[in-house]
């Protein structure tokens, strides 16, 4: 039994609810990162899965780390070391895992998402917004850094500049200006948010599960390789998918002027 994410499915899509409200989502002491570990090798391994929906349980989406659990990097001979290996072995682990996730994820942000909360979502393809949501990359204002990844995932989400003024500031946005800065692709009505996040993933979900993970690899590819390296992944990925029954579908279905039906 999950205590941290409740899971569950609809077809070919998966919804990952945060489900911790008394801790406002909080990712840190408790189980959620092998929870979020344990999630993505699922997804990962079962190929009728098409798309997974990431929100929030309650007004929050993620506050991010535990701001109370800290407390015990006080205590007398806690190291730097030691800190540091719980980094590199905790919270550090779920970027690795959601970002390199084969599978499209739409983050329905219900909420606020701050620090960590906020990266989490930029370790998603896509982000929907309530109304009610707000954005704050936040680990100044307690005097720590970005420790999850958010000083490579947040610039690349918004920009250099608009990421170096949320984390410098540590100053919240709101779910309008996210969509200005390109954080977010929509901001819809509180009591709306899973209904958009649901068609969209529809809009995925009908396309074919093969060619959607290899879609999803060749964008991650495009991040940090060059555009030679790229073309000779997307030549090898393009041999499979000609020779694939899915695509000798869509064919037949285009010519024969029917809908398509994908295995």
């Amino acid at each position: 039994m999950s205590d941290f994410l409740k899971i569950t499915r609809e077809g070919p899509l998966v919804i990952w609810t945060m489900d911790q409200p008394a801790t406002r989502n909080a990712l840190t002491g408790n189980t959620a990162v092998d929870e979020f570990v344990a999630a993505c090798a699922a997804v990962a391994a079962d190929r009728s899965v098409r798309a997974v929906i990431l929100t929030g349980a309650g007004p929050v989406f993620s506050s991010g780390g535990n701001v109370k659990d800290m407390l015990r990097f006080q205590q007398p001979g806690v190291d730097a070391d030691a800190v540091r290996n719980e980094y590199r072995h905790g919270i550090q682990r779920i970027p690795k895992a959601l970002y390199h996730l084969d599978v499209p994820v739409i983050a329905a942000v219900n909420g606020p998402a701050i620090g960590a909360g906020l990266d989490l979502t930029t370790m998603c393809d896509l982000r929907i917004a309530s109304e009610a949501a707000s954005f704050a990359e936040s680990f100044v204002r307690v005097g720590i850094v970005p420790g999850d990844g958010g000083a490579w995932l947040l610039p690349r989400a918004v920009g250099a500049a608009k990421a170096a003024e949320m984390a410098f500031t540590g100053d919240p946005i709101s779910a309008a200006e996210a969509l200005a800065c390109g954080l977010v692709s929509q901001v819809v009505p509180a009591d709306q948010l899973m209904d958009a996040a649901r068609a969209l993933a529809a809009r995925i979900t009908r396309n074919p599960a093969g060619v959607l993970r290899m879609t999803k690899k060749l964008l991650r590819e495009g991040v940090h390789n060059t555009l030679e390296s790229v073309l000779e992944t997307s030549a090898a990925y393009q041999a499979l998918a000609h020779l694939g029954t899915d695509h000798h579908e869509a064919v037949n279905a285009f010519i024969e002027k029917r809908p398509p039906v994908f295995r």
